[in-house]
């Protein structure tokens, strides 16, 4: 599930300073708040996000102004897949939606995990934002996209008291290989 950069209007930020890079464990709690402040993302406890910023920095990106957290796309490989980078959430601050910082992050984390091919994600039909996310990072990259159900609603329903909406896989590739791709992002040691 994600939450896009694209349902707010443009507002006044120094897009070139902001930096895109791999996550630190203290950017779980920030990570945490953006999720909760997206009110469409499923949120996790901070604990599950101090845990993702340790254990899936490698194909996890935050994006950030100063000290500050602006966005994070987080994703890892999928086991079965390890050429498949699943993208898992996706969340742009209010103050830096409307500037294409969710399209800069995909490209950023999907060009600095090596042996990747593909891209997978789960998107609800009603989540317009994340369609076109998603299908303009396909688009660039000049690979097809297959949508198929992964997850019904009635699979996503908490025990029946509240409706869902399926969860739809986007599967994006074959993702060539083109030049300038593949550059190593800056990491921080954990």
């Amino acid at each position: 599930m994600t939450a896009s950069d694209v349902s707010s209007p443009p507002r006044k930020i120094d897009v070139p300073a902001i930096l895109i890079e791999a996550p630190a464990i203290d950017d779980g709690v920030e990570c945490w708040r953006l999720a909760r402040e997206s009110n469409v993302l499923d949120v996790n406890s901070r604990y599950a996000y101090l845990l993702w910023c340790r254990d899936f920095a490698e194909t996890s990106v935050v994006a950030k102004l100063g000290r500050r957290v602006l966005g994070f796309v987080t994703g890892y490989r999928r086991p079965e897949e390890p050429n498949t980078l699943l993208v898992w959430q996706v969340a742009v601050d209010a103050t830096a939606r409307g500037h294409g910082l969710a399209g800069r992050m995909l490209n950023t984390l999907f060009d600095g995990v090596p042996g990747v091919d593909h891209m997978e994600t789960t998107i609800t039909p009603d989540n317009d934002a994340s369609i076109a996310l998603f299908s303009g990072f396909a688009k660039r990259r000049g690979a097809r996209v297959q949508v198929t159900e992964l997850f019904s609603g009635d699979q996503l329903a908490h025990g029946g008291e509240d409706d869902h909406e399926p969860e739809n896989k986007y599967r994006i590739g074959p993702i060539p290989a083109t030049a300038g791709d593949r550059s190593p992002r800056r990491s921080r040691q954990l």
